[in-house]
């Protein structure tokens, strides 16, 4: 059966990215779900619980109120918290069952910006994707709602957008001193920050996550975006770098993948091809690149491999007699593999170019 599971983990879902994305720029979070949705996000799928507070709620939809689509209940509770925890916006996920039932959130948001007078946006999750999507569809819906025009520029100003835990936990992203970060879309940020990401000049997508709201952007308020980790601080956009086809193979996330093997391609002249395992794909891969969704594509595509750079879980479904070389991606395997997530910035600790 495609697309089914039944060694790997599946990716983090789409509700739990955008709670992530969302997770510092002090708004409030509601999940629209019985609960299931909120105790995964919780437990499993964020690790600055410990350092940050944020607010992020579950509705404890009912099966009552499921059937009957008691929306009052849900605007009531919301208006409720908003009152006495002063967030700076309110953001609304949906999960499976108020999607089947057709919940009108963009609705509901326009009631919840009269009654809290709070800036109020609709992130279209459903809990059927993965954490790329959730985190791409919070970064839309933030820019659209919360960004405006700046009469001003900051020359050499950029913004890096698509750093969540999910794909960069332990990791530095830095860049040359000749560019001056604007704003860093969402890991040790501010609200603040963030909205004064319209007075840059150039946009860095470091993730597939971010590739939407650059489009936004670009379109907006004619900022360009390149795509790809800054290596040693300079930014280049990773589809620059030709590669060939190989028996190299690096699984995961597109540009995170790609942008390490333009990297290795650059250090050692050695060609590594991608096996993109997460939805966003569009304009991020080079003809020698795959795109696999499902554990049964990701093995077939691994058959002929003799090096792989993966999670290590991605060990259980490679061929026996290929290097593996292990690069843990919480998204997948979580906090089984977090101490030994290395820097993503510096390929040279987890590859040499052996």
């Amino acid at each position: 059966m495609k697309k089914t599971y039944r060694i790997l983990p599946v990716y983090t879902g789409d509700v739990s990215g955008a709670a992530s994305a969302l997770y510092e720029l002090g708004g409030m979070t509601v999940i629209h779900d019985p609960s299931g949705c909120n105790s995964t996000y919780n437990t499993h799928d964020e690790v600055r619980w410990y350092d940050k507070e944020s607010l992020i709620y579950i509705s404890g939809l009912n099966d009552m109120d499921a059937i009957t689509g008691n929306d009052t209940k849900f605007i009531n509770d919301i208006c409720f918290a908003a009152e006495r925890m002063k967030p700076k916006f309110i953001a609304l996920a949906n999960s499976p069952l108020p999607y089947l039932n057709g919940t009108d959130f963009k609705g509901i948001t326009r009631i919840l910006e009269k009654k809290t007078g709070l800036p109020c946006f609709y992130i279209k999750t459903n809990a059927m994707h993965d954490y790329s999507k959730g985190q791409s569809e919070a970064y839309l819906s933030f820019a659209k709602r919360m960004l405006e025009p700046s009469d001003s520029k900051i020359e050499n100003g950029v913004n890096i957008i698509g750093v969540t835990p999910l794909d960069f936990t332990s990791t530095d992203i830095y860049i040359n001193d000749r560019y001056q970060i604007v704003s860093n879309w969402s890991l040790n940020t501010t609200l603040d920050e963030v909205l004064n990401a319209p007075k840059a000049s150039l946009n860095i997508a470091v993730s597939s996550s971010a590739i939407a709201v650059c489009e936004y952007m670009k379109d907006r308020f004619g900022i360009p975006y390149i795509k790809g980790l800054p290596w040693d601080g300079e930014v280049e956009d990773y589809l620059a770098t030709q590669r060939s086809k190989s028996k190299n193979y690096i699984v995961g996330e597109p540009v995170i993948s790609a942008s390490i093997a333009a990297k290795i391609k650059k250090m050692y002249g050695i060609d590594f091809n991608v096996i993109a395992s997460t939805e966003i794909t569009d304009g991020l891969l080079l003809d020698c690149d795959k795109v696999c969704h499902g554990e049964e594509e990701i093995e077939e595509a691994l058959k002929d491999a003799k090096k792989i750079i993966a999670d290590p879980l991605v060990k259980l479904i490679a061929p026996s007699g290929a290097e593996f070389i292990e690069l843990p991606h919480f998204a997948m395997s979580g906090r089984l593999y977090k101490k030994n997530i290395p820097n993503l910035m510096k390929p040279e600790e987890y590859y040499h170019g052996t």
